[in-house]
């Protein structure tokens, strides 16, 4: 051991310590090292912060359960379960502002039923009372009542309506529109695995180069609402609007038809045309799915 301790001292210097040593095949081996110049402090871990792992997995099977009453993928719920909600959805799907600009017309499609005309007209009276005056345009003459439904809030607002049923007269309307005005333009409702009416609404949008937005009710079945956004993917949408989610109490549907990579805009919660919409986020969504139902009122 002597003669250990002096290679050591003559390899390390003298403040090496012996750690340790052992026998080896008829040979001794020493651990050695040398003290650090000042203590290391190691501080202590939050109580806060020590969470034992059978409260951990209680909590996110219970997250796991709130998420499965929406119906939603089961993929997709057991990717929500962990971490922050809010934060899971913003990195699992898309949000974006409503591209209502004056750059490319705003075109409204969806199954028929979805809320396109109240949804058009809701936009349309946010745009007023944020200073601007769009055209507004419907391409749904056949409905009877949809341009008199459409017509009544125009009139409030004080705002022009064109009525413009086809690819053709939709740019001739768009010859009423002033410099730097924006444009809504409403549709009549659209079966997408329809090929006649997928190439009719697939006309009105690339007559006018217009940005496409899917008008999606929520409640409905998981499966449907993931295809009718793939459908309508297909035409050219790409931002989506869910409406009723003022009624509905199942969410799955809604994103389900987002994981698509439709992005996110606002959503219908009601049927107020100056505070019937609310803007969509990770963190508005997030509660939606908590059940916390006063964040969409």
């Amino acid at each position: 051991m002597a003669e250990a301790m002096a290679m050591v001292r003559a390899e390390l210097g003298e403040d090496a310590v012996i750690l340790g040593s052992r026998r080896v095949a008829g040979e001794m081996e020493v651990t050695a090292a040398l003290e650090p110049a000042d203590p290391i402090l190691i501080p202590p871990v939050p109580s806060a912060a020590i969470r034992p792992a059978a409260t951990v997995a209680a909590e996110r099977a219970a997250r796991l359960a709130v998420l499965q009453r929406h119906n939603m993928p089961p993929s997709m719920a057991e990717e929500l379960a962990d971490g922050v909600l809010a934060e899971r959805l913003g990195a699992m799907l898309n949000f974006a502002e409503m591209p209502l600009s004056p750059r490319k017309p705003l075109l409204l499609a969806g199954p028929p039923g979805a809320g396109k005309t109240v949804s058009c007209a809701k936009l349309a009276t946010r745009a007023v009372m944020a200073g601007m005056a769009p055209l507004v345009i419907t391409t749904d003459g056949a409905r009877a009542g949809a341009v008199e439904q459409l017509a009544a809030y125009t009139r409030l607002l004080g705002l022009t309506l064109a009525v413009a049923p086809g690819p053709g007269t939709l740019a001739k309307a768009m010859a009423h529109r002033q410099p730097g005005q924006p444009v809504l333009i409403d549709t009549a409702g659209c079966d997408p695995f329809d090929s006649a009416q997928a190439t009719e609404v697939h006309a009105l949008a690339r007559a006018v180069e217009a940005e496409m937005v899917l008008v999606l009710p929520a409640g409905l079945d998981v499966c449907e609402s993931a295809e009718l956004a793939q459908a309508f993917t297909a035409l050219g949408a790409r931002h989506l609007l869910p409406t009723r989610l003022d009624l509905a109490r199942r969410l799955g549907g809604v994103l389900a038809a987002a994981a698509g990579g439709l992005a996110f805009t606002a959503a219908g919660v009601g049927p107020g045309a100056a505070d019937g919409l609310a803007e969509m986020s990770p963190e508005w969504l997030a509660a939606c799915l908590e059940g916390r139902r006063e964040s969409v009122q």
